[in-house]
């Protein structure tokens, strides 16, 4: 029998970070450099096989960047089991703001069992130049854990712009750092034994109904 587990997870960091990139990137591999600024919050589903008994829809909330100094946070983090924080490597005062950010999400929402939601620190468009900001950003895994984050990569949401023309069969880079973290210890939560290889996980349902993308998480999201 096949079990599925609905997990919402929260896509936060400083306006312009490249937070909806990402999003439209892992879920459906797309990329635009012209995206507008997220309003409030916007919403896009991503389904996964954990193995071949489990099923993961994971819920990405994109919440705007300017969100942390309004009202409607706590409302908009209500029942979520995760979080990607992101900075972007080219603008100093966003990595200032991931403590904030962190804090802010920790005082705000927690696990069922009274502890913080496992969060991923991204920092994101690596692919640019970090002039004046890499001699000022401590080493990302130290950072990582004096601040109480299960894992933290270099990531873009922008494509290789000379894809390899015998390209390796390895899964998308923001999928493998995703499932290397954040979605482990989701499923440690949900009581579900991780798989044998990240490797394992493929892809389902690419088009998903529009009406599925912006559900309300339900309260089974650990015990699905």
């Amino acid at each position: 029998m096949q079990r599925e587990h609905l997990f919402k997870v929260l896509v936060i960091g400083d306006l312009g970070v490249g937070k909806t990139s990402i999003i439209k990137r892992y879920v459906h591999q797309i990329f635009s450099q012209h995206y507008r600024a997220t309003i409030g919050v916007d919403f896009a589903l991503k389904v996964l096989n954990w193995d071949n008994h489990t099923v993961i829809r994971l819920q990405m909330w994109d919440i705007a960047g300017q969100e942390r100094y309004g009202n409607m946070t706590r409302v908009y983090y209500r029942e979520a089991v995760g979080a990607l924080i992101v900075f972007d490597v080219t603008r100093a005062t966003t990595f200032d703001a991931v403590p904030k950010w962190k804090d802010d999400l920790d005082t705000k929402v927690t696990l069922n069992n009274g502890k913080p939601v496992p969060v991923v620190l991204l920092a994101n468009k690596s692919d640019q130049s970090r002039d004046g900001l890499s001699t000022q950003i401590p080493k990302l895994e130290t950072f990582c854990k004096e601040n109480g984050f299960v894992g933290c990569f270099e990531t873009s949401a922008k494509p290789d712009p000379e894809p390899d023309p015998d390209p390796d069969p390895e899964p998308d880079p923001l999928h493998t750092q995703l499932c290397s973290a954040l979605l482990y210890d989701l499923l440690i939560l949900s009581g579900r034994p991780p798989a044998a290889s990240f490797n394992d996980f493929y892809l389902q349902g690419e088009e998903e109904e529009e009406e599925e993308d912006r559900k309300v998480v339900s309260e089974q999201q650990l015990h699905g």
